[in-house]
């Protein structure tokens, strides 16, 4: 089984239940499978098939999912890519991810024009339309095709050469925080598995409707809010862009049961002050992952809006989910929650043995998730990948529970004279204080210590100090782990994900 044909099943049993809901309009399965046999039937007739690679630079709309699931009907493995990268980062994945063909947004088509000498190896741009786009006139010929037009030209009842579950369906490159990006390599078996294991988990059904307001081309709303709902009957409520205005109004109109969102999201939802609890009442669960949700801010959107937040653990070599909080026992605040049906996590330490309960050590993944490797890299392949087991760079520890928390990734830490800092524990302390709204901490060479703490904060107190902050620090962490310095912001940097990107501020510093 695989992702597109098990939603051809799903449109047989259920073909009159709305598949999505995009901008006040709705597609029921049976109409979002049609569309995807058309899809994949054009793209066939183009020569494009079972082993070419296809990008998708789509924002959140209708066309990302008839794009997706009609390029893995056809056997083809889809790269999806942040359409807002710069033309250095789109050329250098299209380049390496050996893409033959584009479906990308007509806001793009300037872009791919100026570097089609650069780009040789792609044979079509598929354009589709946007209503800030259409009044750019596209002349679809040589390369460019309009999406429209693919769509017309397919049949209904395509169905696409045999699949073995090891084909590479998705090719996902990681943002690159340690080089150039890397293209973990999904299989049909990866996707589906991790789709059908956490929708098990969370007890995702077709009850349920599920806002996806996470960028799609990001692993967690793919996996999460898009094919665990559509594998089960359910219902996704496409947002394009995040605002917390946009999605009080979508969860109370459209009575919304799942919220899936990483931790910055909660904190705009919290702080937005015309959100109420009573937006919320349908919601029988918020998700959050992508990064370590502050203990004080979960309480706080907790206790405001009346819902629980489960959170939970992935990445994009594992397809991408891991852990997950149970809803069948209790939550505990500040963890990852146990391995999901099927994934199995460990805490080793540098010589790969597991560590005792409570000690610090290297979070490692086995299962059916865990990809088969990054493309054309077999030295990373190798170093990511031993004895069967993914090793995830992330920091953690486990309690006697089996409940996992993230203490930080490994490149992170800092060491100050000698002791370990992880700088989610200093984040921690720092959004409990009630002036902070947002909070990131690296470390700083240091003369006489190797290193020192320092943090920045954005503070809805304009009268705070750093003498202030620190001396609150001091009373609540250890001397070696309060911050040598303190600096305030309007903003802290965050990729399209929401995730704070502590190499941008190391960046900044390294540049003055």
């Amino acid at each position: 089984m695989n992702l597109s044909w098990r939603l051809a099943e799903v449109a047989k049993q259920l073909p009159q239940k709305k598949a999505y809901v995009f901008e006040g309009e709705s597609c029921t399965y049976q109409e979002l499978h049609e569309r995807i046999s058309r899809f994949a039937s054009g793209l066939a007739s183009m020569g494009v098939g079972k082993g070419d690679h296809i990008a998708l630079l789509l924002g959140n709309s209708p066309y990302f999912i008839i794009g997706l699931y009609g390029a893995l009907r056809t056997g083809a493995t889809v790269i999806p890519v942040n359409p807002i990268y710069t033309p250095d980062e789109i050329g250098y994945i299209l380049t390496n991810g050996d893409v033959k063909a584009v479906i990308g947004l007509d806001l793009l088509v300037p872009l791919f024009q100026k570097m089609e000498a650069r780009l040789p190896n792609i044979e079509h741009v598929i354009v589709c339309d946007t209503p800030q786009g259409k009044d750019q006139p596209i002349s679809f010929t040589g390369k460019m095709k309009s999406f429209t037009d693919v769509l017309k030209a397919g049949v209904a009842d395509y169905q696409g050469p045999q699949l073995a579950e090891d084909d590479t369906a998705v090719i996902l490159y990681t943002s690159g925080t340690t080089g150039k990006p890397k293209g973990a390599m999904l299989t049909h078996k990866n996707l589906y598995s991790n789709a059908q294991d956490t929708a098990n988990y969370l007890k995702i059904n077709e009850s349920d409707r599920v806002i996806a307001t996470l960028p799609m081309f990001h692993v967690f709303c793919l996996t999460v809010a898009l094919n665990a709902p559509l594998m089960n009957g359910g219902t996704v409520l496409i947002v394009p862009k995040f605002s917390p205005a946009k999605i009080f109004q979508l969860a109370r109109e459209e009575k919304a049961t799942i919220f899936a969102g990483v931790p910055t999201m909660y904190n705009f939802l919290y702080q937005y002050e015309h959100g109420k609890a009573e937006d919320f009442q349908t919601l029988r669960l918020c998700i959050s992952g992508g990064a370590s949700m502050p203990v004080a801010l979960l309480k706080n959107f907790e206790q405001k809006f009346k819902v629980i937040v489960s959170e939970g653990y992935g990445l994009s070599e594992a397809s991408p989910v891991t852990c997950f909080n149970p809803l069948d026992r209790p939550r505990k605040p500040g963890s990852i929650g146990c391995s999901i049906l099927h994934v199995e996590n460990k805490v080793v330490n540098e010589f790969g043995e597991e560590v005792p309960v409570g000690e610090v050590g290297e979070l490692i993944v086995r299962g059916p998730n865990v990809m088969k490797g990054y493309y054309k890299m077999p030295e990373e392949t190798a170093h990511a990948l031993r004895n069967g087991w993914l090793y995830t760079g992330d920091l953690a520890k486990m309690d006697e529970e089996g409940y996992f928390y993230i203490v930080d990734r490994k490149k992170d830490m800092i060491i100050v004279g000698g002791y370990n800092v992880y700088p989610r524990e200093v984040e921690e302390v720092l959004y409990s204080h009630p002036d902070i709204v947002e909070a990131a901490v690296i470390g700083i060479p240091d003369p006489d210590f190797g290193e020192a703490v320092k943090c920045f904060v954005v503070s809805k107190n304009a009268d705070l100090t750093e003498e202030q902050l620190i001396e609150y620090c001091r009373e609540h962490l250890a001397k070696y782990k309060v911050p040598s310095m303190v600096e305030f912001l309007d903003e802290i940097p965050k990729n399209t994900t929401g995730k704070i990107l502590r190499r941008a501020l190391k960046e900044q510093l390294t540049s003055r």
